[in-house]
């Protein structure tokens, strides 16, 4: 029962700078631009990848955001079963699932999110078919954000060998024997790759997305049908 269950919350968080602040007013304006350049993400459409004990605020907000600059959005879990998130000391109210992974084609999308949740990416780390979706999207040169606990999705994957980025801080040694360059910033974007610390960087992290998401262009030239990924 999920009730039964007590992963940690990735809420706890720590101090912040105004060099940070900063950065994150430099973000907003950059994110403006970029939509304002490309017409916002009108017909684009993006995968949120989340199971139970996602932390609740790391895909609801960035899902806001996404819709509010005109995207499509759907949430892929590891069944269609409406998943379960995790707000401090407590569940939160389910929500529902777009699609079963397996269902779930990664040429469908544009970009993907992954929220954090220590359950969360604990779990999908685990699932073939989870890191096979994930990396089909570095393999395609498609935008992906991680925020959190998530980067461990991303180690398991094997894409963070010379890139720099940032994480919930337990995962600095595993980034670093993975071959990243692991640094302590509320937001680092690497090329396709855009991540954050906390729940406290949402903000940073959401205009830093939207920024991205606006400037990146399809390889291909028609959305591909639902379909099963291959595992």
């Amino acid at each position: 029962m999920l009730e039964g269950t007590f992963p940690a919350s990735d809420a706890l968080s720590w101090g912040g700078s105004g060099a940070e602040r900063e950065r994150r007013a430099r973000n907003s304006s950059s994110a403006g631009r970029a939509l304002r350049k490309t017409g916002g993400l009108h017909g684009k459409t993006f995968a949120i990848l989340a199971t139970h004990g996602f932390e609740q605020s790391e895909l609801m907000k960035p899902r806001q955001a996404l819709l509010k600059a005109g995207a499509e959005v759907e949430i892929v879990s590891l069944g269609k079963k409406p998943i379960k998130g995790w707000k401090k000391q407590d569940w939160t109210e389910a929500i529902e699932v777009d699609l079963d992974l397996n269902a779930a084609s990664p040429s469908r999308y544009d970009g993907l999110v992954l929220p954090g949740g220590t359950l969360n990416a604990d779990t999908l780390r685990s699932e073939p078919r989870a890191i096979t979706f994930i990396k089909d999207f570095f393999d395609n040169g498609k935008p992906v954000a991680a925020i959190c606990h998530a980067p461990w999705l991303l180690v398991e994957a094997r894409v963070v060998d010379g890139h720099r980025l940032t994480s919930w801080p337990s995962l600095k040694t595993d980034v670093r024997n993975a071959g990243g360059e692991w640094l302590d910033e509320e937001v680092v974007v690497d090329d396709q790759l855009l991540t954050s610390r906390k729940p406290d960087d949402i903000p940073a992290f959401t205009d830093a997305m939207i920024g991205l998401f606006a400037q990146h262009k399809r390889r291909d030239n028609a959305r591909t049908t639902i379909g099963p990924t291959d595992v």
